[in-house]
């Protein structure tokens, strides 16, 4: 399913955040220069709260946990046990250079996923993630944040798989305070990271034949 000159890295246990940042910016810049494979990098965080470049003071309510500020696009999400983070290092330069295509297809990669586990979710234009439905309401249930360097993408993607969901509580999750985050567990799925991760996996084709067929433009 997966094309050799791609590496799909799995990593078990928890990674700090500062060290997988470390690495995704080597790698990113390795790959740039044409002396590394692309990354699909599948990983857990201990408890983190991140920052994106459009993160406001107001929304860290309560910093329970270490707050760390990064490069990517978008306000404050939450890591940690129980959620499955991707991270994508992949060079937009033979794929289109077309950022708002990468994003489109990033999102209808995790709603293919996320629905061969039983979860129907979906978009909604204005409101970043990937949402479902918890009961009557509509809830995030995925986060997306990414950074774009030399054309080569950074960050990626964090899916609520089994989460303590409280730990949101410190931060107002994207800026989104209106709405709720759910996961596959409280919605009664019991999807561990190996049956999520396979569902990614049978989505990859599909995600990559989306970004060949972007619109090319210049740098």
């Amino acid at each position: 399913m997966i094309p050799d000159d791609i590496e799909w890295r799995v990593s078990a246990g928890l990674t700090p955040y500062q060290e997988a940042l470390a690495e995704m910016e080597a790698r990113a810049a390795a790959v740039a220069a044409g002396e590394a494979r692309e990354l699909v990098w599948l990983l857990e965080h201990p408890p983190v709260y991140t920052a994106g470049t459009s993160a406001a003071a107001e929304d860290l309510l309560d910093p329970r946990f270490p707050v760390i500020q990064t490069g990517r696009g978008g306000k404050y999400t939450y890591h940690g046990p129980g959620q499955r983070v991707g991270y994508l290092i992949l060079d937009l330069g033979r794929r289109g250079r077309d950022v708002r295509c990468f994003v489109h297809a990033l999102e209808d990669w995790l709603i293919g996923a996320l629905g061969r586990i039983d979860i129907p979710a979906f978009r909604v234009e204005g409101r970043v993630g990937i949402w479902t439905r918890e009961g009557g309401t509509e809830a995030k249930i995925g986060a997306i944040g990414v950074r774009v360097k030399r054309w080569v993408t950074l960050h990626g993607f964090s899916v609520n798989l089994a989460p303590d969901l409280a730990d949101f509580g410190g931060i107002v999750p994207c800026g989104l305070g209106e709405f709720p985050v759910t996961s596959a567990a409280l919605l009664g799925k019991s999807a561990d990271f190996a049956t999520f991760d396979e569902a990614l996996a049978l989505g990859w084709r599909a995600f990559a034949e989306s970004l060949s067929c972007a619109r090319k433009i210049e740098a």
